[in-house]
């Protein structure tokens, strides 16, 4: 048996049915599968949810694109929000070998809408820093 491919989930959190039917699909696909581990839009999971947290699992999911082979982003009827964005430029940093979207058409178009935006964030990640979501002119340093 060859070695499977690691693949990571990314996009929101507001579409947990969306990260379940794709585990479920690529581990049926001989592949592992990196998700994510909490649901922050869940209304049974927000209270826990703190600005702390959200940074601590925002650099955890970081971690998972890093061990990846590719990234796989769940743009449920088109919707990826800043998280995704600086996912998405992440992912570019990391030298991922593929970034590919549930809905091609529109990440495409996505991709192409906010491309001077993820090019800024990649620029920050090569420097050691992390760009802030929402706004990628704050940046952080790493």
């Amino acid at each position: 048996m060859s070695k499977p491919e690691i693949v990571c989930l990314c996009g929101s959190t507001r579409f947990p049915d969306a990260f379940r039917k794709a585990t479920r699909d690529l581990t049926l696909e001989g592949k592992i599968v990196l998700s994510v581990g909490f649901f922050g839009h869940d209304p049974s999971e927000a209270g826990a949810l703190t600005e702390e947290v959200k940074k601590g699992l925002d650099e955890l999911h970081f971690r998972k694109i890093d061990l990846a082979d590719w990234c796989l982003f769940l743009n449920v009827d088109g919707y990826l929000g800043d998280s995704s964005r600086r996912e998405i430029a992440y992912s570019i940093f990391a030298k991922k070998k593929k970034i590919e979207f549930l809905n091609p058409e529109s990440g495409e178009i996505y991709m192409e809408k906010n491309a001077h935006d993820i090019g800024r964030m990649v620029a920050s990640f090569m420097e050691g820093q992390v760009p802030s979501i929402g706004d990628s002119l704050t940046i952080k340093k790493l």
